[in-house]
């Protein structure tokens, strides 16, 4: 399972609660998506962009009491089947390889970067995700220009 968000907070009387995603796939919070706590599983009733976040009503949750309970809990959901995607949990522990098949060391972190994210790689290195080629488990192949590891 993939953590896709957190709930942060209740939002008014009714049981809805604040969401940030950590994710850019918006069916995670679309009607009817189950979402797994450590406590259990939770179904989107409804839910609406608010300031970059989402408020979020879930079945079976209609106080603020309910809602209040939720704060602070990680949602997870299964992985998307999506062929073209990268998941940070894929990339983290490749071996980064560039176009000459120099292997430039292991990816430790995925950093989030508004122009790119960026591939941290064991040596500090940082290499931005737009210039990944290609990516099979355990590798991730890219094209730098020249000089980016100098």
């Amino acid at each position: 399972m993939l953590e896709v968000g957190r709930i942060t907070r209740a939002h008014g009387i009714r049981g809805e609660v604040i969401v940030e995603l950590v994710t850019d796939r918006l069916e995670r919070v679309a009607p009817g998506s189950v979402l797994h706590t450590p406590s259990g599983t939770l179904t989107v009733a409804q839910s609406t962009p608010h300031h970059g976040r989402w408020i979020v009503a879930f079945e079976g949750v209609t106080t603020r009491d309910g809602a209040e309970a939720l704060r602070d809990t990680a949602l997870r959901a299964e992985p998307v089947d999506d062929p073209d995607a990268l998941w940070v949990h894929e990339l983290i522990g490749s071996e980064l390889v560039d176009a000459d098949d120099v292997s430039r060391g292991r990816v430790v972190s995925v950093i989030a970067n508004p122009a790119s994210d960026l591939l941290e790689l064991d040596d500090g290195s940082l290499v931005p995700v737009r210039f990944v080629t290609s990516h099979a488990p355990g590798l991730v192949r890219v094209d730098v220009p020249p000089g980016l590891f100098e």
